[in-house]
């Protein structure tokens, strides 16, 4: 006669307070309740006093302001906006604002630092030393103190609109910023766009064949005329066939001022250059560091199979170091993000500036102004941590860690 284990019964009441007790037992809960009710107390006196001091100030709370006119123009927009637009279109505005220079600031910022820390391992003593020297004295100096040099002592010096630098005679640059041709659509844009956008993705298509011969039977295929015949000769041939896709706008200078084409305003080409030169001085050293902690012998197993210096970093050592790379990485991506809030120190219309700043003074609805654009930058945030989280996930499963 075979008798089974009974199962002991539950505990519930032990893991209770193992879970919210710890090794403190009963003693841990009661901490726990009492440092949450002394939290809640705390937030409905915030709460009761935030909601007094506007009763008292006949300011009624909620987001129906979003829908009042803003009654002022922003100097900068990449959508259509006018003064009598509501304080929503403003939000966006600055919002998109933010954006593009986050966005523009990283592409640069990562291009620089990956340059400058490829210089500094350089052989070349000079190469060497210059992105030393870049290093120590950018990463060194404020970055605020960087915005206000490239926007008073840089962009500020140049020449009146009368007198402005031309490039070409078709763009020209003065204390106004840049202006440039501005495309115009013509009836073939489409076509061409559909072909540009066909070769772009045949090019993808066969890089990824490429690598995956390389690595897999270990033969090197040529691309680079196939792929220039792709990105260049099929959107050449779309416009023999349907005409010119689009024509441009060239400025002209009218009085004191130009008029056509397309202007970028010096604010927020003194922004993106602080923030991207800046902020490369600190990806530079997590490059470096990530490239030196891949070992030697990469290189010389690169060099064995004929490989150069530069097809060996690119192909063997840099795959390696991103594993490294990509963490510290997110966290600058992050910095010069949150970084862009100080354009309002120069003009630029970005968020803080023209929504948590002139909206903010206008309306007087503070909590509610401050709260979206915390939530905001707090999405935008957890937005690049995602993709950059991903991207590394991707990088370790290439590898086989």
């Amino acid at each position: 006669m075979s008798t089974e284990a009974r199962n002991p019964p539950p505990q519930i009441a032990l893991k209770i307070r193992r879970i919210l007790g710890g090794k403190s037992g009963w003693n841990g809960v009661a901490v726990q309740f009492a440092f949450a009710g002394i939290l809640g107390w705390i937030g409905y006196e915030i709460v009761s006093n935030a909601r007094a001091n506007l009763e008292n100030q006949h300011i009624a709370a909620g987001f129906g302001f979003l829908r009042n006119n803003a009654g002022f123009d922003v100097n900068q927009t990449l959508i259509s906006y006018t003064g009598s637009d509501t304080f929503l279109r403003v939000f966006v505005v600055g919002l998109l604002n933010t954006l593009v220079v986050s966005v523009v600031g990283i592409v640069f910022a990562t291009l620089i630092g990956f340059v400058i820390a490829l210089c500094r391992l350089s052989p070349n003593w000079l190469l060497s030393r210059v992105g030393e020297i870049y290093v120590e004295i950018i990463r060194n100096l404020p970055v605020l103190f960087q915005i206000l040099f490239w926007y008073l002592a840089v962009l500020a010096a140049l020449p009146n609109p009368r007198q402005s630098i031309s490039l070409l005679g078709i763009a020209f640059i003065s204390n106004r910023g840049l202006v440039i041709p501005s495309p115009i659509g013509g009836s073939g844009l489409a076509p061409f766009l559909a072909m540009l956008a066909l070769g772009v993705v045949a090019s993808l298509a066969l890089r990824f064949h490429a690598r995956r011969a390389l690595f897999q039977e270990g033969r090197m295929i040529r691309i680079w005329p196939t792929v220039l015949g792709l990105l260049v000769g099929l959107p050449l041939a779309t416009m023999l066939v349907v005409g010119v896709p689009f024509t441009f706008e060239l400025p002209q200078l009218k009085g004191f001022n130009f008029a056509g084409g397309s202007r970028i305003i010096p604010e927020f080409v003194a922004l993106t250059l602080a923030l991207s030169t800046y902020t490369a001085a600190f990806i530079a050293e997590i490059v470096r560091a990530g490239i030196l902690s891949v070992h030697k012998g990469q290189m010389e197993a690169g060099a064995s199979l004929g490989l150069s210096r530069g097809a060996t970093l690119r192909l063997v050592v840099v795959p390696q170091a991103m594993r490294v790379i990509v963490p510290p990485l997110t966290n600058q991506y992050l910095n010069l993000t949150k970084n862009s809030s100080l354009a309002v120190a120069i003009g630029y219309p970005d968020l803080v500036s023209v929504f948590a700043g002139t909206s903010l003074s206008q309306t007087g609805q503070a909590i509610e102004i401050i709260a979206m654009t915390m939530g905001i930058y707090l999405l935008i945030s957890l937005l690049t941590s995602a993709i950059m989280s991903v991207y590394g996930w991707r990088v370790s499963r290439s590898l086989g860690a």
